[in-house]
């Protein structure tokens, strides 16, 4: 029987991104739970990350392509999927989900964080808004 091998702690993942040719830098604003965040970013994608309490990498902020500086959300409207943010919403294409989804495999590699079957396929959305559904019950 093979040994777990256990996730690598915090400050690996970040040598290791940095490594792998992420830009590394200190997040633009605070966390909200008093840990120093990084965003990291590659292909016109990024996220937020920190240590977590017991010393591995805990993702703050979801991979999202970078609109107007901020992490758009990847939202899809059943027909369609877009990128938001709080100021814009633009329609995503293949380009930019092949890269959100190149983005997060290197990610998961580097903290060690478990990769599962369905987002393996493919880029998954943050939230599914399918407006041929209200008002149905």
């Amino acid at each position: 029987m093979s040994k777990k091998i256990p996730p690598p702690t915090f400050t690996v993942a970040l040598a290791t991104l940095a490594g792998s040719q992420f830009d590394v830098s200190a997040a633009k604003d605070g966390s909200g739970n008093g840990a120093k965040a990084f965003q990291v970013h590659k292909y016109g994608v990024a996220a937020e990350i920190a240590a977590a309490p017991d010393g591995t990498t805990l993702v703050l902020a979801r991979p999202g392509w970078l609109l107007g500086g901020q992490i758009a959300r990847l939202v899809d409207k059943g027909y369609q999927k877009f990128l938001k943010t709080p100021k814009m919403e633009i329609p995503a294409t293949a380009d930019h989900l092949r890269a959100i989804h190149e983005f997060s495999e290197e990610l998961k590699k580097a903290a060690g964080a478990t990769e599962l079957y369905n987002e393996a396929l493919g880029t998954t959305s943050d939230r599914y808004l399918y407006d041929r559904v209200k008002g149905r019950e």
